[in-house]
Order: C-alpha cells, then sequence, then structure tokens
C-alpha cells in the first residue's frame, strides 16, 4: 500500500490517518503535530525498529529523506523522546482503530486470533529527576494477533490496577467479532476468561 495520496493533492495518508486521533497534551511548548509523531513511529516499527533508541537511531539514519516526504515546519522531525513522550498520553483504542482503519483490517470467520499480553517496552520511567516525564510503570497492552495473514489487531491497554487475565474477556467483547477461533497462552487458562457474548 501506497503512504501517499496521488501527488496532486500533496497529502500524506498516514498523516490522514491520524488527523483526527485526540491530543491529550498541554498545547504550550509543542512543536510537533501528535500525527506526525504517530506516523515517524509506526513507520519506524514496521520497519523493524523495537525500543526508542531504535526508533531513534532510524530517523537519524532517514532524516533528510522523512524531512522530504513529511515536509515539517523548520525542517525539523521529532526526537525519539518527543515520540516516546506522546506514546505516554496515548489513547490505544484509538490509536488503534486508526490503524485498522488504515490498513482495512478485518478478521474473517475461521480466522485465529491469538491473544497475549506485552510490556510495551522502553514504556517505564524509573528517574525521578527528568522534569518533562515523571516515573512510571510500563505500560501493558493484551493484543490479537491475526495468524493466518500475520498481523496485529486494535492493542487494549490494562488498567495499571488488574492484569492481563482480567483484562482479556473485556477485550475480545470489545472486538465483537464471529466465527473467529481465539488461542491463548498457558496463564489465561487458569481463569474462565470466557466473555458472556
Amino acid at each position: 500500500m501506497s503512504l501517499l495520496i496521488p501527488s496532486a493533492s500533496e497529502r500524506i495518508e498516514i498523516l490522514e490517518a491520524f488527523a483526527e486521533m485526540p491530543d491529550v497534551r498541554n498545547p504550550s511548548g509543542q512543536r510537533h503535530q501528535l500525527a506526525l509523531c504517530l506516523a515517524l513511529f509506526t513507520l519506524a516499527v514496521t520497519a523493524g525498529n523495537r525500543g526508542f533508541l531504535a526508533i531513534g537511531d532510524w530517523l537519524k539514519s532517514y532524516l533528510q529523506d522523512l524531512i522530504e516526504l513529511f515536509k515539517p515546519p523548520k525542517q525539523r522531525l521529532p526526537s525519539y523522546s518527543t515520540i516516546r513522550r506522546v506514546l505516554l498520553t496515548l489513547d490505544y483504542q484509538a490509536y488503534s482503530t486508526a490503524l485498522a482503519r488504515f490498513f482495512e483490517v478485518k478478521p474473517l470467520p475461521g480466522e485465529t486470533l491469538a491473544m497475549d499480553g506485552k510490556v510495551l517496552r522502553g514504556s517505564y520511567q524509573l528517574e525521578t529527576d527528568n522534569p518533562d516525564s515523571p516515573p512510571h510503570p510500563a505500560i501493558l497492552l493484551v493484543s490479537a494477533y491475526l495468524v493466518e495473514r500475520g498481523l496485529i489487531l486494535e492493542p487494549y491497554q490494562v488498567d495499571r490496577k488488574t492484569n492481563e487475565i482480567k483484562a482479556l474477556p473485556e477485550f475480545i467483547q470489545h472486538l465483537a467479532v464471529k466465527g473467529v477461533v481465539f488461542a491463548f497462552d498457558a496463564i489465561s487458562t487458569q481463569k474462565n476468561v470466557s466473555p458472556d457474548c
């Protein structure tokens, strides 16, 4: 799939995908649009980069190409730390919905969704002397992996006061799919995770 809408429009589809995302950041001091941060994050992860330092290296490696493509204000791209701060306040449901719409991903009857919880690597903050980012625990997401097509659908952010096992029934109800086979890892079989649906 091309990232560009026909050249006459001078718009980039992946930016358009995130254009309506809610931005809860403080408007004062914002240098980069939320859509640009999310587009760069999505492209970096799609290119195989894992962790914010790897994303930072990717941004440096393709700096001129990305500036030419996105044409950011003052010819500056957000740093990996800026992207990281954006992700800490991100509405992951809205992000996953935007991604699913962009890639037009929908599970089909008979396909298998493998469910698993993962900690978002590098999302925690231990240091207490950083004025831009207070200390916080890591972000835990429950993901649905579409086995037949190798795609991840709508990650579901787990509340910090609960865990993966308790989040699974709510996540399955949120997906609202029929005729799909769900697969879980061993930890999820310790309790009844079948929602009433």
